[in-house]
């Protein structure tokens, strides 16, 4: 087991960042850490790095108390805070370089900067100063910093937070690869990199633990009431022509020839509205279920 949180509480004065949080994260997987601002995302994870302790609780990173051996857990994480602190004076290989010696890497020093370097793209960027890199090259940066003594469990903090798309993607693609061979807990805002990168959601509002499933059935956490069909037609017609349909509730128009039509109770109408083009003349270009999305049971678990 790679971490475990146990009934973790912490308190700011008489304000309750964390409420009685427990949860483990396994060997081996990807965790999307989800909340509102202020939820005790960023709080949770400068305590399992051992950057603050709990009020109450206890975290164990591979079976080590967070509290009583911090240095030897930190050995063991690789972390990028929210805000990615770097020496900006610094350039790209002499910072790590004097990352590689905080962690004693010694004879192997040379050989794991030049990995680093690699994997993470900077290798056009190493000899640059860290403050004239553009931010996507920061992130890489700091990822490198988080990866290069190959620590066995990595927490990213809002590690796309800024960055352009295509950064994003990039920055994506370094954490896949990553969480292929490590554990990794992950905060974001972005519900498509979770979805993307994660086989695991938990959902934290008001410093308490609000959903903790797998991607599959982490949907499952809200009743859906309708369905949702969205349909394209060869032509034109009037959206009240739909709203006649047996079992259908509402519909509207989308963009060009397409509709989005709802069905009450949960019914699927895709026959019916086949059977309506047949005897209307029309032909059915496209016809899709609309899926629940994460944002959806984001939303309705956090507001």
């Amino acid at each position: 087991m790679s971490i475990k949180v146990e009934n973790i509480t912490k308190l700011y004065a008489s304000q309750k960042a964390l409420d009685n949080v427990t949860f483990q994260v396994n060997t081996g997987e990807v965790v999307g850490f989800l909340g509102p601002n202020g939820a005790g995302k960023s709080t949770l994870m400068k305590i399992i790095t051992g950057y603050i302790t709990a009020t109450d609780g206890k975290v164990y990173v591979n079976d080590i108390d967070v509290e009583e051996n911090s240095i030897e857990v930190r050995k063991k994480i690789g972390y990028l805070p929210e805000n990615n602190p770097l020496y900006h004076e610094m350039y790209v290989r002499e910072y790590l370089q004097y990352i590689a010696s905080i962690y004693k890497l010694g004879k192997d020093t040379k050989n794991k900067i030049e990995a680093i370097i690699e994997q993470t793209g900077l290798t056009d960027e190493q000899h640059k100063k860290i403050g004239a890199l553009s931010k996507g090259y920061r992130q890489r940066v700091g990822l490198a910093q988080a990866l290069i003594h190959d620590p066995e469990v990595l927490i990213l903090d809002e590690p796309t937070s800024g960055l352009d798309p295509n950064q994003i993607v990039e920055i994506r693609n370094l954490i896949s690869e990553a969480g292929k061979e490590k554990t990794v807990l992950l905060s974001t805002h972005i519900m498509q990199e979770v979805e993307a990168i994660c086989g695991r959601i938990i959902i934290i509002d008001k410093g308490m633990i609000k959903a903790d499933d797998s991607k599959r059935d982490i949907y499952s956490r809200i009743e859906k009431k309708t369905n949702t069909i969205m349909v394209e037609f060869d032509v034109d017609i009037e959206v009240e022509m739909l709203r006649h349909i047996k079992g259908v509730m509402d519909a509207r128009w989308l963009e060009g020839k397409t509709y989005l039509v709802e069905a009450a109770h949960y019914d699927d109408i895709r026959p019916a509205i086949f059977r309506f083009a047949v005897d209307n003349g029309l032909t059915v270009l496209f016809m899709q279920l609309k899926e629940q999305s994460l944002e959806e049971v984001f939303r309705s678990l956090t507001t």
